[in-house]
C-alpha cells in the first residue's frame, strides 16, 4: 500500500515533534516510569492475599495540601510535564453508536495499547485530561500512555445507562480496530463504574479488553454472572476507606468473593481516603503494567 504525500508529511512531523510517541511497549513488560518517585512511593500499611490486597497510607495534609500549590485546584509544577499536551487532541468520533466527543492523547492508529477513562456524574472529557487537578494524576496517565507508544481516550459520557454502555463499547471497538487488536484497558471512576459493569455483559467488548480498573466505584453484586466474569477479565479495584458515596466494604466483599474463586483481581484501599481519593492516588503505572500483561 502506498502512502500519500499528506500522510508522509504527517508522519515526518510526528517523528520530529513527538519522538516519545514512537516507542512501543510489549504487553508483557511494565510501562517505562514517569515520576515514580512522586507517585509510586506509597506506604503499604497492610497486605494480604500474597500482595493482591493492600491498604495504603493516605494523609490529606501530605497528599493534598503538601502536593498542591492550591489544595484540590492546582498541583505543584514538579508533579507534571505539560509537553504531552502537544500529543493531545479533541475529536468527535463517528462510531456505530453515533458521534462521541473524546479527548485523545497519543497515536490515532497503530498504538501499542489503549487506555479509556470514564468519568463520573457531572464530568466530561475535560476531566480526564486535566493536568493540574487531582494531584497531577491524569497528567501522569497521559504521559505514561504517550511515552510508551499507547493511546489514551477520555470520552464525554452523556448517560450512565445502556446508551452510555453502547457508546463505550463502540469506542473500545474503534480502539481495538485502529490498533490492530492490541490491548485495551477500561478504567471507570465513581458513577462511571456503571459503564464498566455494563461493558462486562457485552461479549464483543469483553473480548477486546485486557482488563478493567474500578476507581471508587459502585459494586455490581451480579458481576459473577457476566461475560467478563466467565472470561476472568482482570480487574483492579481502588477505593477510599471512608468513601461516603459507595461503601468500601461492599467493594472489598466483591473482591474477596472473586479472589477466593481464583479470579485475577487486585485491590488497593486508601486508609482514611474519601470518594475522590482513588482518582488522585491510584498508581497508574503499576495498575496498567498488571492489566496489560
Amino acid at each position: 500500500m502506498q502512502m500519500s504525500t499528506a500522510h508522509f508529511r504527517t508522519a515526518v512531523i510526528s517523528c520530529v515533534l513527538f519522538p516519545f510517541l514512537l516507542s512501543s511497549v510489549s504487553a508483557a513488560e511494565p510501562l517505562k516510569p514517569f515520576k515514580d518517585d512522586l507517585f509510586s512511593s506509597q506506604t503499604v500499611l497492610e497486605s494480604r492475599d500474597a500482595g493482591d490486597f493492600t491498604i495504603v497510607d493516605y494523609q490529606e495534609l501530605r497528599d493534598i495540601n503538601g502536593r498542591d500549590s492550591i489544595p484540590e485546584r492546582r498541583v505543584r509544577d514538579r508533579y507534571v510535564s505539560l509537553a504531552v499536551r502537544r500529543a493531545q487532541e479533541n475529536q468527535t468520533l463517528e462510531l456505530a453508536s453515533g458521534p462521541l466527543d473524546v479527548a485523545r492523547v497519543g497515536k490515532d492508529t497503530g498504538q501499542g495499547f489503549t487506555v479509556i477513562f470514564i468519568h463520573g456524574r457531572g464530568g466530561d472529557r475535560r476531566l480526564g485530561v486535566n493536568d493540574i487537578t487531582f494531584g497531577g494524576n491524569f497528567n501522569r496517565l497521559k504521559n505514561l500512555a504517550a511515552a510508551n507508544g499507547g493511546t489514551y481516550y477520555a470520552p464525554s459520557i452523556r448517560s450512565f445507562d445502556k446508551n452510555g454502555v453502547s457508546a463505550v463499547a463502540a469506542l473500545i471497538d474503534h480502539a481495538s480496530v485502529s490498533s490492530g487488536g492490541r490491548p485495551v484497558v477500561l478504567a471507570c471512576a465513581s458513577m462511571g463504574s456503571f459503564i464498566c459493569w455494563g461493558i462486562a455483559r457485552d461479549a464483543k467488548a469483553v473480548s477486546q479488553l485486557s482488563g478493567m480498573a474500578i476507581l471508587g466505584g459502585a459494586t455490581d453484586p451480579e458481576f459473577g454472572k457476566s461475560v467478563a466474569a466467565k472470561r476472568k477479565l482482570p480487574i483492579w479495584f481502588t477505593h477510599g476507606s471512608r468513601d461516603s458515596v459507595y461503601a468500601a466494604a461492599d467493594q472489598v466483599a466483591l473482591y474477596d468473593r472473586l479472589h477466593k474463586s481464583g479470579y485475577p483481581t487486585r485491590f488497593t484501599l486508601f486508609e482514611t481516603g474519601a470518594h475522590g481519593t482513588p482518582v488522585r492516588m491510584s498508581d497508574w503505572r503499576t495498575i496498567l503494567s498488571w492489566l496489560l500483561r
